[in-house]
């Protein structure tokens, strides 16, 4: 894994960037010059409406050796694991155990082949909804590359580095960071080995930093800590396959070069990665305990205000000080959908169910919360300084659309059927002499 790679640090930056084999390849004090130097392409990938607010703009011009319009036509590519078909409605709680793998013995599977869908709710044709995935491959992407035209993806890796190729540059990332590759950005994924992880595709807006309200300036996600790569670009005159995720389905067209060949950049519709130790936690130091709202690293938020689209919530190692307070997650109903993955560790709610590599669904006012160890654990507990979630990384895809399965979800072997059986236990204490 190659860890000399260059970033450029911020979030929603004005960046500009080059390729050092080719000074001055980025023009000057204009976009579109009559002639570009080295003699390339400009061309503009526009992540919003021309007209939108100067605040809200996000464009990216590039200069590189062809346009992206020099390429076959596209033939769809018959699919049934990614797919926006999730006509399934579930109001029972629902826990995958750990995804399968590709074994040694299966075909090389690489990451477009290995995107499974589990859920999702809306549609991406009139830019409103989100999308749930896994990916499960062992191989790297040959001579091919994909875009989404549909939205941005939020990649969680849960196994195994990947290195992923961007029209931008590089970018080399490992469990317990994030990558977001946004709409109609070409990208090729390579991995070491077998790879697992999870991904969150927004239809609607691209993500934001939440705002911090009385929080004050500083805490959760640091903007200087998300990292963009730096121009690198590759002259091949090769068959390269050009994926296109449309719709929910799958396209492919064939191109007589590399899509990786701009030499240099500018703007601020970019890729970018996130190392997951480095969000600051807001936490209480009294009673009682902050409504999960307080872990959101990135959100998407929908025309209501303070209701998201989709939010992406970790829960790292922490401090846990309150007094006379239940510590771990509350009992809850939630106008929110939540789905829950493990990155590593075990999640303090079920220590014993929820499994790396795993993942939970709990949908519109689905109730939830603790199993019966952990609440009878939390109640007995000193109320001690204690540090919590130590070597552990959940994280929850949050949103205010109500999900519904895929096919492919709601018959997977990995679906427990005994989910429902973890809160059975759960006594009733009540006894109405309060002298007792």
């Amino acid at each position: 894994m190659n860890k000399e790679l260059k970033y450029l640090s911020g979030f929603g930056n004005e960046f500009s960037s080059e390729d050092p084999r080719c000074p001055g390849a980025l023009p000057v004090g204009q976009n579109n010059p009559q002639k570009c130097p080295y003699g390339l392409y400009a061309e503009q990938l526009s992540g919003t409406a021309f007209t939108a607010p100067r605040d809200d703009n996000k464009r990216t011009w590039f200069y590189r050796i062809k346009p992206s319009v020099c390429h076959g036509p596209y033939d769809r590519i018959k699919t049934t694991k990614l797919t926006h078909e999730w006509n399934i409605p579930e109001p029972n709680p629902l826990r995958w155990n750990v995804f399968d793998l590709p074994t040694r013995q299966d075909p090389p599977i690489d990451f477009i082949e290995g995107l499974h869908t589990i859920c999702g709710a809306g549609d991406s044709s009139v830019r409103n909804g989100i999308a749930i995935h896994v990916y499960l491959c062992n191989a790297s992407m040959k001579n091919s590359a994909v875009y989404n035209a549909d939205g941005d993806f939020l990649i969680v890796p849960q196994l195994g580095s990947l290195i992923i190729t961007t029209e931008f540059g590089k970018i080399n990332f490992e469990p317990n960071e994030i990558c977001v590759i946004q709409q109609g950005m070409k990208f090729s994924v390579s991995v070491l080995g077998p790879s697992r992880g999870y991904i969150l595709e927004v239809f609607d807006n691209h993500f934001q930093l939440p705002n911090l309200g009385p929080i004050g300036a500083n805490g959760l996600a640091a903007p200087r800590d998300f990292l963009t790569p730096v121009a690198y670009y590759e002259d091949r005159e090769e068959e390269f396959k050009v994926y296109c995720k449309y719709q929910g389905e799958l396209f492919v067209s064939k191109q007589n070069h590399s899509p990786f060949d701009v030499i240099a950049w500018h703007g601020n519709y970019v890729p970018y990665k996130y190392d997951l130790n480095k969000f600051m936690v807001i936490n209480s130091v009294s009673f009682d305990h902050c409504d999960p709202s307080i872990f959101t690293l990135l959100t998407c938020p929908s025309l209501k205000p303070g209701t998201a689209i989709a939010d992406f919530v970790i829960f790292p190692p922490r401090w846990s000080v309150q007094e006379n307070t239940f510590r771990p997650p509350y009992y809850h109903r939630n106008c929110m959908s939540e789905f829950m993955g493990l990155i590593k560790g075990r999640y303090e709610a079920k220590e014993d169910g929820f499994q790396a590599g795993g993942a939970s669904l709990h949908t519109i006012m689905t109730p939830h919360g603790p199993d019966v160890k952990c609440f009878e654990g939390a109640c007995k507990a000193e109320l001690k300084p204690e540090k919590i979630a130590e070597g552990t990384m959940a994280f929850m895809f949050e949103t205010s659309l109500c999900m519904n399965l895929t096919s492919w979800a709601a018959q997977s072997n990995k679906l427990d059927p005994n989910y429902y059986k973890c809160w059975e236990g759960l006594k009733k204490s009540f006894n109405g002499n309060l002298k007792a």
